[in-house]
C-alpha cells in the first residue's frame, strides 16, 4: 500500500472519489431519488439577472444559491424566488428546507422568511462564519 498525498489533485481523482461515495451512500438511503431545481430570471437582453439552484431529496429542499444582481436588489425578486422554490419543493412532498450561508451574506433575509440557524460554524474560512438554517415548510 503507498499513501500519496497530492498537493494539486487532478479533478478525475476528485471525481472518483466522489462518485465512490455517492454510490455507497444510495446504497444505504432509504431515499433514491433526488431532483435538481433551478430558477432563472432573464433580462430583456437575455441577460442572467438572478436565480437559484437546489435540489429535492427526500422531505428536503436543499438550497444551493440563490443570486440577485445587485440593481434589483432591495425590489423583492429574492423573496420571489425563494417562494417559488418553496412552493416547487412542497408540491415534490418536501416539509423542511435547508441552506448556508456566510457571515456576509443573506442571513438577515433568510430569517425574515422564517429560516433559523440551526448550527453556526465559527471561524469560517479564517475569521468569518457559516450559518447552516433551516425552515419547516407549511
Amino acid at each position: 500500500m503507498n499513501i500519496e498525498i497530492i498537493d494539486q489533485p487532478e479533478q478525475e481523482l476528485i471525481d472518483f472519489l466522489d462518485k465512490q461515495i455517492a454510490e455507497f451512500n444510495w446504497a444505504h438511503w432509504e431515499v433514491s431519488e433526488r431532483k435538481p431545481l433551478a430558477i432563472q430570471i432573464k433580462s430583456d437582453d437575455g441577460s442572467i439577472i438572478a436565480g437559484s439552484s437546489a435540489r429535492t431529496f427526500g422531505k428536503w429542499l436543499l438550497i444551493d444559491t440563490l443570486w440577485v444582481a445587485e440593481q434589483l436588489r432591495g425590489q423583492a425578486v429574492g423573496r420571489k424566488i425563494l417562494e417559488q422554490l418553496e412552493n416547487t419543493a412542497k408540491a415534490r412532498g418536501c416539509t423542511h428546507s435547508m441552506l448556508d450561508t456566510l457571515n456576509f451574506q443573506a442571513m438577515p433575509f433568510y430569517q425574515k422568511y422564517g429560516y433559523e440557524t440551526q448550527w453556526v460554524q465559527e471561524n469560517y474560512p479564517a475569521t468569518g462564519c457559516k450559518y447552516f438554517m433551516v425552515k419547516t415548510l407549511g
